[in-house]
């Protein structure tokens, strides 16, 4: 830390006082800035495990910026280390707010927020990928079923790696019959790639706390293309994120076979989390077991 914060100091041209972790995760840590007085400034620093991410997101942001009507943070800066040690940081900016997580005062105003929020989503998946899937760094003309089959098929593969994962049998069991049945579970897809989030949860939404209006969308993911279907699967939590998701269904309808597909998705994105960080949400992976099960008996 102490490395980091002599090197944004100098880069800043202002001596910094202390950094302050907001979050931290295997791949990444959030940092907030304190100038030389002491008090909070208006930009945030990311620092990355992995070179290149940084820089990655920082493009990822600002094209879901050119094609938002939500307000997204200001990317200031990527600093790299191409010939030293230390992380890739992204430097932006600072935005105030409460997660969209925090009921709203009213059913009324969280009506509105959710209309806020459709319509800024369905101005990114407007835009269509022109026969591209694929995350930011590895994007490829395909269609979704063959690429999701491939990302499957890597997941399960490193996974097999690993011992002691925290699976149990009834899980791998679960998995293995999943990448049986993708082929059944694919047999009605039809729809083109747009540009995603990639991230989309409830927290990572700001809202003003006063108002409940929406103020940002901010931690975005690093899948680029990718169908409408794939940016709604993590509203399958009841409350607010699930009727969240029948607002966007109300305005763009995605199809039926969606509300079992999602637990497909549930699913191996724990299989991602758990291969990249070591960790997965036993209640998500368990929520999607019992939703799949009458798809694949």
């Amino acid at each position: 830390m102490e490395q980091l914060r002599a090197e944004l100091s100098h880069l800043l041209g202002e001596r910094l006082s202390r950094l302050e972790c907001i979050s931290e995760k295997p791949d990444s840590t959030l940092w907030a800035l304190y100038d030389s007085q002491g008090n909070p400034m208006p930009l945030l620093a990311k620092s990355f495990a992995t070179r290149g991410i940084a820089a990655q997101l920082a493009w990822k942001m600002s094209m879901l910026a050119r094609s938002s009507t939500i307000r997204l943070p200001v990317i200031y800066g990527v600093v790299t280390h191409e010939e030293s040690s230390g992380p890739d940081v992204l430097l932006m900016e600072r935005l105030r707010g409460v997660s969209v997580e925090a009921p709203t005062r009213t059913p009324e105003r969280w009506e509105q927020l959710r209309e806020q929020i459709v319509e800024g989503l369905l101005s990114w998946h407007r835009v269509d990928s022109g026969h591209c899937v694929g995350t930011v760094d590895s994007t490829q003309e395909n269609r979704w079923p063959a690429w999701y089959r491939q990302r499957v098929e890597v997941l399960w593969s490193t996974l097999n790696q690993f011992k002691n994962t925290g699976l149990t049998m009834k899980d791998k069991r679960m998995l293995f019959r999943t990448r049986e049945c993708l082929p059944q579970l694919f047999d009605d897809f039809n729809d083109n790639c747009v540009l995603v989030h990639g991230n989309f949860t409830l927290r990572s939404m700001l809202k003003d706390p006063r108002t409940d209006q929406l103020l940002a969308i901010v931690n975005p993911g690093m899948v680029l293309w990718a169908p409408r279907e794939y940016e709604l699967f993590r509203l399958w939590e009841q409350g607010q994120a699930e009727s969240l998701f029948w607002c966007y269904q109300q305005r763009a309808p995605v199809s039926e076979s969606f509300l079992w597909r999602r637990w497909l998705y549930v699913m191996w994105d724990e299989v991602a989390r758990l291969v990249e960080s070591g960790r997965f949400n036993r209640r998500a992976l368990d929520a999607a077991t019992e939703g799949l099960l009458p798809w694949i008996a």
